[in-house]
């Protein structure tokens, strides 16, 4: 049975190197995450929200809406189909302009979202309300 999984091309250096790039992913994934909740993190502590709600599952949703809409219960828009979708984007542009930037700034927390929560959380924009 060893000698057949050793001519397909399995051995033990394969494993090696795949072990070591999921050691590395998981590493960057990791770090990603971690940064992602201190972006979050410094945005809802600028919008006057406790940072906390940033790691609380749902509750963090909850928070986002009530910053970018000024009424949390948004939210629950995204149980319904299509206006999900809709309320999704909504949603980017809406917080762009609670912390008084433009609809390109939108288009950026749009398409290029982890780079642009980064430049909002860490830039000098203040929040203005919704």
């Amino acid at each position: 049975m060893l000698t057949s999984l050793m001519t397909v091309g399995y051995d033990s250096a394969s494993a090696g190197v795949l072990a070591l790039f999921s050691g590395v992913y998981s590493i960057i994934c990791l770090a990603l995450l971690v940064l992602s909740i201190v972006a979050f993190w410094r945005i809802f502590t600028k919008a006057g929200e406790p940072g906390w709600a940033s790691i609380v599952p749902f509750y963090n949703i909850y928070v986002l809406y009530k910053i970018a809409f000024g009424n949390g219960w948004y939210f629950l828009t995204l149980l319904i189909p299509l206006a999900n979708a809709v309320f999704g984007i909504m949603l980017y542009f809406k917080l762009a302009k609670a912390f008084g930037h433009g609809p390109g700034f939108g288009f950026g927390l749009l398409f290029l979202n982890p780079i642009f929560i980064l430049i909002l959380a860490f830039d000098s924009s203040e929040y203005v309300g919704a």
